[in-house]
């Protein structure tokens, strides 16, 4: 599939290497204003190029609306948005045309279509996340309108950890090039990321979602659980290996009596002592901050030798040629973003369907 969403609905398009990539936004109220210097600003956090420790692709990511506004305002009909590739370089790729590298979607997208685009992935690349920050973009200027943010930052990098979200303070998190809230945790995230890169190698990290102020009832109590829903846009972003919210795995190693996350009032609202949970319970929003963890794998393109087959089955070698992260956790933030936004986005308007 290359759609998601339901009422607040996206469709990508394009490859890496070829001329463009893009996405139709279908179901974007009317009315809303669009400000394309917010979304400009979303796409140049995610682009290419950034930093030392970020492939060094050049891509000015700049973005062309084609329908669906009208003096800066929705329409309510498709907004499609179109962004030009304009730094490939396809002759990077020419080693792998018949040679399957380990860990990619090579080998996967052979078998399945008969054929396949070796040009920096063709339509598996992470080139096509541009897309998708851009619809996320448009995304958070509706929950805007609601007062709910949706914010993400590098917690871990390797065996370096931040600290909890609760004691950082997440409007740093662009202070530094790594994405990580904490400035001292920052600089030891770097400098493990720059002597990786230095070893022609890859290391994998971990990007916590934050989305406060939601609002309360978002989610469906059966297939189209809330967490459920984030799980799924989570994981369908490349070199993403898992998915935990709230307490997550380490919520086994305690009791019920510890984990139940007590209800009180305060004034008209109902809140909760702890948030185990993680802002979610029966697959619905209780208002309060939803948290979750992303984890990404090393990159799989190594500045190494490999050894694999190709499209006959013989035996290879395969080394990692062209421009590549080292780790991808700094760009994945606004990714891992843009579809926590779409997610609550999607829910918001479905939940005015559920009302009368």
């Amino acid at each position: 599939m290359n759609s998601f969403g339901n009422q607040f609905r996206i469709t990508t398009f394009g490859e890496s290497h070829g001329a463009a990539i893009g996405v139709i936004v279908d179901g974007c109220p009317a009315g809303l204003e669009i400000d394309e210097d917010f979304i400009q600003l979303e796409l140049n956090r995610r682009k290419p190029g950034q930093s030392k420790i970020t492939t060094q692709r050049k891509e000015a990511d700049q973005f062309k609306i084609l329908s669906g506004t009208i003096n800066g305002k929705a329409t309510g009909t498709p907004i499609a948005i179109v962004i030009e590739n304009e730094d490939q370089r396809s002759k990077d790729y020419s080693h792998i045309e018949h040679v399957f590298r380990p860990s990619h979607a090579d080998y996967t997208y052979q078998v399945k279509y008969g054929l396949r685009d070796h040009r920096g992935g063709g339509r598996s690349s992470a080139r096509e996340t541009a897309a998708r920050v851009a619809a996320g973009a448009i995304a958070k200027l509706l929950l805007m309108q609601h007062d709910i943010t949706v914010q993400a930052y590098v917690s871990q990098v390797g065996n370096i950890v931040a600290p909890d979200y609760k004691r950082l303070d997440l409007t740093k998190t662009e202070d530094n090039i790594v994405r990580c809230p904490d400035a001292a945790t920052a600089e030891k995230m770097i400098a493990l990321i720059d002597s990786i890169r230095l070893q022609r190698d890859t290391i994998g990290g971990i990007v916590t979602g934050v989305i406060t102020n939601p609002v309360v009832g978002l989610g469906e109590p059966v297939f189209d659980k809330l967490h459920a829903t984030l799980g799924y846009a989570m994981l369908g972003i490349n070199a993403v290996k898992g998915f935990e919210y709230g307490s997550g795995f380490s919520g086994v190693t305690i009791k019920g009596s510890e984990h139940n996350d007590a209800f009180y009032a305060d004034g008209e609202k109902i809140k909760t002592k702890t948030n185990h949970s993680g802002g979610v319970q029966g697959g619905i929003s209780n208002g309060e901050d939803i948290y979750f963890n992303v984890a990404f794998k090393p990159v799989a393109t190594i500045m190494q030798d490999q050894e694999t087959v190709n499209d006959q089955g013989e035996a290879a070698i395969v080394s990692g040629k062209g421009r590549h992260d080292p780790c991808v956790v700094p760009r994945a933030v606004p990714i891992v973003e843009a579809m926590a936004a779409l997610v609550m986005a999607d829910m918001v308007l479905l939940a005015r369907t559920n009302k009368i």
